[in-house]
Order: structure tokens, then C-alpha cells, then sequence
């Protein structure tokens, strides 16, 4: 079940991605333009955090909920931060370039996102408490997104 629950949660993914980079323009959202500017400077500190989680888990990336072999309760650098800085990254970006593009279909797609990252942390959370005794100390300190 945990593996046909991986599968599912990262095909919705795939396919939001996909969505997300379609070149479509339904709405066009008439923003200032220091907002256009903020959603750049999102965008950057999304890119940022997510690297330095990519660093961190290094080989034991995995785009799957379910912990991989061998891995360990991350608690410092840009887990420190957040529980889930990877998914808090990638909103970061979409939510940063849906700004910048003023557009109204990829805040939706962001939207999307926010919602299968919130129930695919909560499944992913679920294992890690199964996995490592000190995760609920964890959870306690640190948000989920920031």
C-alpha cells in the first residue's frame, strides 16, 4: 500500500509540473510592478533553500514520501528551517514566477501544489514517526513549510 500511495502522490506531482510550465494565459493579473520584482526575489530564495536541502541529502534524495534505507533524521542546515524545505522551495518558486508572470493559472497550479505538498507531508511525517523516535521533538520545533 505505502508504494502504490509513492506512486500516486508523485504522478500528481509530475503532472502538476507539467502543468505548470504549459504556456498557457487564461487570466493575466494586472500587478504592480515591484510585485512582479518581490515574486523574483521569492523565486530566488526558494531556489536557495532548495539547494541547500539537494546538498544535504545529497544521494538519499528520493521523490518519494517513504523514507529511503539508511537515511537519517535531518534536523540542521536548511532542515532547520523547515521540515520540508524541498517542498517549501518548489512553492517558493511557483508561487515567486506566478508573480513575476502575473499569472492567475500558475497561482492555481501553485495552489495545487500547496495542497498535494500539505497531504504528501502528512503521509511522509506519519512514516518518519514510525521510522525515527525523536521525530515528534522535531515536528514540535521546526514548521512544516515556512
Amino acid at each position: 500500500m505505502k508504494i502504490k500511495k509513492d506512486y500516486i502522490y508523485v504522478g500528481i506531482q509530475l503532472v502538476l509540473f507539467v502543468t505548470y510550465i504549459l504556456p498557457v494565459r487564461i487570466i493575466y493579473i494586472n500587478l504592480p510592478e515591484w510585485l512582479n520584482y518581490l515574486g523574483l526575489f521569492i523565486l530566488s530564495l526558494g531556489l536557495v533553500l532548495g539547494l541547500l536541502a539537494l546538498f544535504q541529502l545529497n544521494k538519499k534524495l528520493s521523490p518519494f514520501p517513504t523514507p529511503v534505507l539508511g537515511g537519517k533524521l535531518l534536523t540542521s542546515g536548511a532542515y532547520s528551517i523547515s521540515r520540508h524545505p524541498i517542498y517549501t522551495s518548489v512553492l517558493a518558486i511557483t508561487f515567486g514566477f506566478a508573480l513575476y508572470e502575473s499569472s492567475f493559472f500558475k497561482f492555481i497550479i501553485f495552489l495545487l501544489l500547496w495542497l498535494l505538498f500539505y497531504f504528501k507531508s502528512n503521509y511522509e511525517e506519519q512514516l518518519l514517526k514510525e521510522k525515527f523516535l525523536k521525530y515528534s521533538d522535531y515536528k514540535i520545533k521546526t514548521k512544516r513549510f515556512i
